[in-house]
């Protein structure tokens, strides 16, 4: 399996990636929190990635890292079209979000949704020093 940033020219020309926008031509945005301690504690520089796997590529759509409140606000990742008839069981996209911290990884699923704001929260166990005990 490759993998490519979604910046990749040699990647978003290929029909793969055409097709893949086709299905999902607007846009859903995603905030994600990271906490510690019941959500108590906001979890600043956990690494989040955001991914999809697109005909067997893993493409990464977002790198960032949470701010000092333990967030990254306004994540946006293409969706595909509501459709009125079809409300119940509303049309989204699964993408894959990998949480790293002290170089633990997370793994999370969420679904994205035409101009639906997600809150994705990942919870954290923060590293105890011999100190602190």
């Amino acid at each position: 399996m490759n993998t490519y940033n979604i910046k990749d020219e040699d990647f978003i020309n290929t029909k793969s990636y055409q097709d893949f926008i086709k299905s999902n031509p607007t846009e859903g945005y995603l905030k994600i929190r990271a906490f510690a301690a019941s959500q108590a504690i906001p979890i600043s520089g956990l690494n989040v990635i955001i991914s999809k796997i697109i005909d067997n590529n893993k493409v990464i759509f977002f790198e960032g890292a949470t701010n000092e409140s333990g967030i990254i606000e306004r994540i946006i990742l293409p969706a595909p079209r509501l459709l009125s008839s079809n409300l119940d069981t509303p049309n989204s996209t699964e993408y894959d979000i990998t949480a790293i911290y002290n170089k633990i990884e997370s793994l999370y699923k969420v679904r994205i949704y035409e101009n639906v704001y997600v809150i994705q929260n990942i919870s954290v166990v923060p590293e105890m020093n011999k100190g602190d005990l």
